[in-house]
């Protein structure tokens, strides 16, 4: 793990641990403040009280999306509302600088059809040999389950064996990116498929006492790194890989397991919508499967109602690039 250098370290390394103390995440917030120390050091800042002038250079400079310059900015912001407590500062220097402009934000979205291409895609690739059947069925199995039911990259690789439920056909979420659980009901299918998956577990391996609803091998469970190869690969098997392109002010995402996420809830909205309901209606209940911390969040897939209305507004930017 990486030092704060500057001479803002004791008073960073204070900051992170009252931050540990309240509960909080702090990875995020001290990669932002990691690099917010190196800029002070390398600009060889010496021991004072840094003026707001300092921070609007520090923003042009930064060689990053204005998304992560703002989040960066944010974590810094916060930092020295700690120093205005502990009398370190009178007042907050960054308290009237404003945000970078951001872009739109356009993710990819499977359509239902392209979502059932390449979980099929992802099943030929399941190898017959003894030695790998078991592993590349549980990454078959992640995949479904972040396509199926909307989770996060992290959550099916983090599921014990008790957290699936057969007979409810629901699976328990612990703590995950809001820290909170959540119990969600599985679809039939999909709680077929993994009661498939746990007679082949049980037939391959009957004593086997790995913790891990999907395996890699006897005492692990999945990777992170290995499911996004194994997602890639059947993206660009279906010939679906796209770049990802800024175009004017708007970001068009390429695929990524998280778009599977962003496809389950716009797909959810649509069928919602088609069956003659109001989907603004639905988003309560969506943000609590989906384990957002306010529907609010959910709110933003309303901007995409499905696939075919994203892939036209990219076309008719493409069309426009050069006017923009």
């Amino acid at each position: 793990m990486k030092n704060f250098e500057s001479f803002l370290a004791p008073q960073l390394n204070k900051f992170i641990a009252y931050r540990q103390h309240l509960g909080y995440s702090v990875k995020p917030t001290r990669s932002h403040l990691l690099r917010f120390d190196r800029y002070v050091k390398d600009k060889k800042i010496k021991p004072g009280v840094l003026q707001p002038s300092f921070f609007l250079d520090l923003r042009s400079n930064l060689k990053m999306e204005p998304m992560s310059i703002n989040r960066l900015l944010s974590s810094v912001r916060v930092f020295f509302k700690f120093m205005v407590r502990t009398d370190c500062y009178t007042e907050n220097p960054l308290r009237d600088i404003p945000p970078v402009p951001e872009h739109s934000f356009a993710p990819f979205i499977f359509s239902p059809k392209q979502t059932d291409q390449l979980i099929e895609a992802v099943c030929k690739r399941i190898r017959k040999e003894p030695r790998y059947y078991l592993k590349d069925l549980s990454e078959y199995m992640a995949i479904v389950l972040i396509a199926r039911c909307g989770l996060r990259i992290k959550e099916p690789l983090r599921l014990q064996f008790h957290h699936y439920r057969c007979r409810e056909r629901t699976i328990y979420i612990v703590k995950t990116k809001f820290n909170k659980d959540r119990l969600i009901p599985v679809p039939r299918s999909v709680a077929a498929e993994l009661d498939n998956h746990l007679s082949v577990r049980n037939a391959l391996v009957a004593e086997n006492q790995n913790p891990y609803l999907l395996v890699r091998n006897r005492q692990k469970g999945l990777n992170d790194p290995r499911l996004r190869f194994v997602f890639h690969r059947a993206v660009h098997d279906i010939g679906i890989d796209r770049p990802r392109q800024v175009i004017g002010h708007m970001i068009f995402a390429s695929p990524t397991p998280h778009s599977l996420r962003h496809s389950f809830a716009v797909n959810t909205l649509k069928r919602i919508k088609e069956r003659g309901d109001c989907p603004q209606h639905a988003l309560p209940v969506l943000a609590a499967y989906m384990g957002h911390q306010i529907y609010q969040y959910t709110a933003k897939y309303l901007k995409f109602i499905d696939a075919e209305q994203r892939q036209g507004l990219l076309d008719f930017a493409i069309s426009q690039k050069e006017d923009l």
